[in-house]
């Protein structure tokens, strides 16, 4: 049997949760340990002084080689928690199209790595909640009320035949209960009108049983499945299953997706291999 491996990840910017420091070798080494032909990243920075002002997707794509495909997609230029705007679709991302980024403002949001040939690119903006809503801060028991940022879904269609899927894309989706929801149905709507067969890859924000139910609730997405279940969340003690792969349900695992620890985030990375040919 041959497979081709996915992975997601929300790098929390690569920040280690026992340390509290941003390594960029410790990341780089992190996500290239999962062996996965295609990368999903959230909560990844570009030139933010807290990691080093580097451009983070860059320096994993880096490590995969040069013949890895790449783009960065940022939700918020300037500086989470602080001072920002919303990026809109026109911002520059950084690929192999772009000879540095160093010039161009820091910025957070999505990235997505691949060892396969990507014929297009698509990008889906996803405004902010109008409202905040309580998080329970990492760490402690106490909820603060936050307010919501824009997030994004990026897209990369591939040629036919490079892997059992056609369409794969990555996406972290708001913390406010029921905006979440309204921005995955607008995900799987976008993912749907490319060519299939689809994955999407990411931090839902949503428990596995909530995406379940998403699935589940119009004619349209009952095309699609989840493929993983496990939990993910926190990352030394997952109780949660934050991040999830969802897929056409022609498409078929060559085992249960499996959840990696890592050295870097408060998430851990979630890996599948999907089957392209079995032996007869």
């Amino acid at each position: 049997m041959s497979y081709v491996r996915v992975a997601t990840a929300n790098l929390l910017h690569g920040r280690s949760l026992v340390d509290g420091l941003v390594d960029s070798v410790r990341m780089t080494s992190a996500i290239t340990s999962l062996g996965a032909d295609v990368v999903a990243l959230q909560e990844v920075d570009r030139n933010q002084a807290r990691s080093g002002d580097s451009d983070q997707t860059a320096a994993i794509a880096a490590a995969f080689g040069g013949e890895a495909s790449f783009r960065f997609v940022p939700a918020i230029i300037g500086e989470p928690g602080g001072r920002w705007i919303a990026a809109g679709p026109s911002d520059p991302h950084s690929g192999h199209d772009l000879a540095s980024t160093d010039d161009l403002p820091a910025a957070y949001g999505i990235g997505l790595i691949t060892r396969l040939p990507v014929e297009a690119w698509h990008v889906v903006c996803l405004p902010a909640a109008p409202v905040k809503s309580p998080i329970m801060m990492p760490g402690s028991r106490r909820l603060m009320l936050l307010a919501d940022e824009p997030r994004v879904a990026l897209i990369a269609v591939l040629p036919a035949g490079v892997a059992p899927f056609r369409t794969v894309a990555t996406t972290h989706l708001s913390f406010v209960p029921g905006w979440n929801v309204r921005q995955l149905q607008t995900v799987l709507s976008a993912v749907a009108a490319l060519p299939g067969p689809h994955v999407i890859l990411g931090d839902l924000n949503l428990p596995a049983r909530a995406v379940r139910a998403v699935l589940a609730i119009t004619r349209r997405n009952r095309q699609w499945t989840s493929l993983a279940a496990v939990a993910t969340y926190p990352g030394p003690g997952p109780r949660i299953q934050f991040d999830h792969v969802l897929a056409d349900r022609t498409l078929e695992l060559a085992s249960p997706a499996t959840a990696v620890t890592m050295a870097i985030s408060d998430h851990r990375a979630l890996v599948a291999d999907f089957v392209t040919s079995t032996s007869p």
